[in-house]
């Protein structure tokens, strides 16, 4: 075979249909869409219409809930990380950030932020910045003997949280100041 011999196979290659372009062609005039009608008309949409009858997208129950405030993460898993550090793309001893990684080119488009996840092994002993983790994940990175370090989370208190409601000077609960008088009650 020689390249003036590569063909496509018949039929991959439809001509684009022109219409209303004569008698001749056998779709002029009306283009055909027939005579007259809603449906020879430009703009109609009758997609989901049923003829009057309740259509399909009303007979169904609205279910679920669509978040508006979603945080959408790019997803980096633990075997794509030690894949680039033994390719050469990620250094090991350098702590792993989100620069970094789109260098090596596992995250394309940042969205909300990076998310690592468990799929894979790794056996680096790394430093890796990401804004969350699995459990497994970090699980699986400290084993390795390195540390996954969480974006924006707060270091723990020394003391622990504070449990309980606040304390007002008389040393009573939830009562607000004034709410107690002494007198008589309006008539």
């Amino acid at each position: 075979m020689r390249l003036n011999q590569l063909r496509d196979n018949p039929g991959a290659r439809k001509p684009r249909k022109r219409v209303g372009r004569g008698i001749g062609s056998g779709l002029g005039k009306t283009s055909g869409r027939g005579q007259k009608g809603q449906k020879s008309r430009s703009g109609v949409s009758l997609l989901g219409f049923e003829g009057g009858q309740m259509p399909l997208y009303r007979r169904l129950p609205k279910r679920g809930f669509k978040n508006p405030t979603r945080k959408e993460y790019c997803v980096v898993n633990l075997g794509r990380i030690q894949t680039a550090i033994e390719a050469g793309k990620l250094d090991a001893a350098n702590e792993i950030g989100e620069q970094a990684l789109r260098e090596a080119g596992l995250v394309g488009r940042l969205r909300d932020g990076i998310r690592l996840l468990a799929k894979g092994e790794l056996t680096s002993k790394v430093t890796i910045e990401v804004d969350g983790a699995s459990k497994a994940a970090v699980t699986a990175v400290e084993k390795a003997g390195g540390q996954v370090v969480i974006r924006g989370q707060p270091e723990a208190a020394a003391d622990g949280p504070k449990k309980g409601g606040k304390k007002d000077d008389s040393g009573k609960r939830g009562e607000k100041k004034g709410a107690r008088k002494s007198g008589k009650a309006k008539d």
